[in-house]
């Protein structure tokens, strides 16, 4: 018999870090078989574009949650799919919009159908330290995805105080009482996890997850052909970014292409090798009442050429 398959679940808020992360585990673990699902709630993949290599199993399933109804049962088929890749270790990278609680579910659907062909480890969840305690009052799903984590890695420490850190340290301990709570840096953790048993951690049974089809968060595409300036980039993501849970994207910058990446009130450009196309990925908290927004920002900043959808 096959050995089975080490399953792990990647969670954490938009922006946290759980792309550049996955990334780093990848190059760690280049000579075992690895296989990723990536979710992201648009309509295309911008972190499925980041991670791509060859040799790597990927299997990308957007416009919605995998936890959701909408998406569940092509979560769950992809799951089986993958179970005769010949993988060492899967990770299932989920968007950050998705509640987790009802993994256990999920699971049981695919054991039921394959076999008993995972070794689930458990869900690391990405937790960006220096928006975390403000994200945590405005979703729910924030609070969810530590609740149902077994491993809580803080991301992004180098831009808060030692006040601020104990703090975020503290509001997960009184979520998830059980949960070991590590720092990356730069994306990289000691990776002694990989042969720890995570659901020794387990404190939450599985629920029903609060992702439906009709709090579906808009998704707003922006494609453009032109090179941008730097400047006026800044201008327009300003004028949206209020309203936006996350933007981000790849463009043609004075300096050449460049992803653009943009959490809270945080905007980073960083070199990127040659892509496709010009887009960008607009994650509305308002609904389609932001596709306005955009087009004025975009007009009175940019001016070029481009089209949403």
């Amino acid at each position: 018999m096959n050995k089975k398959i080490d399953l792990y679940l990647l969670t954490g808020f938009l922006g946290a870090g759980k792309t550049t992360f996955l990334t780093n585990i990848l190059s760690d673990l280049q000579y075992d078989k690895v296989g990723v699902i990536m979710n992201e709630f648009g309509r295309i993949s911008i972190d499925g574009e980041i991670i791509r290599k060859d040799g790597l199993e990927l299997t990308e399933l957007n416009r919605g949650s995998i936890f959701c109804s909408c998406l569940k049962l092509n979560f769950a088929n992809a799951m089986v799919e993958m179970a005769d890749k010949d993988l060492k270790y899967l990770f299932v990278e989920s968007s950050g919009l998705a509640d987790p609680s009802n993994i256990g579910e999920i699971l049981q659907g695919v054991e039921y159908v394959k076999g008993d062909v995972y070794n689930y480890k458990g869900a690391i969840c990405i937790t960006d330290a220096n928006n975390f305690l403000e994200q945590l009052e405005d979703l729910e799903t924030v609070e969810r995805q530590i609740k149902h984590c077994h491993l809580a890695v803080l991301s992004k420490t180098d831009l808060v105080d030692d006040n601020t850190l104990s703090k975020t340290i503290e509001k997960i301990k009184s979520i998830n009482p059980k949960v070991p709570v590590e720092t990356a840096n730069f994306g990289r953790l000691d990776y002694k996890f990989l042969e720890e048993d995570l659901l020794k951690y387990s404190w939450s049974e599985t629920e029903d997850t609060t992702n439906a089809p009709e709090n579906k968060p808009k998704t707003i595409l922006i494609d453009f052909s032109e090179p941008l300036k730097k400047d006026e980039v800044i201008k327009f993501i300003d004028e949206i970014k209020s309203d936006a849970y996350r933007i981000k994207g790849f463009a043609i910058l004075e300096d050449g292409w460049n992803q653009i990446d943009v959490v809270g009130r945080r905007i980073d450009f960083v070199k990127s090798i040659e892509r496709d196309a010009s887009q960008l990925v607009v994650i509305s908290k308002i609904g389609p009442r932001i596709i306005r927004p955009i087009a004025k920002a975009w007009e009175d900043n940019i001016g070029i050429s481009m089209k949403m959808k």
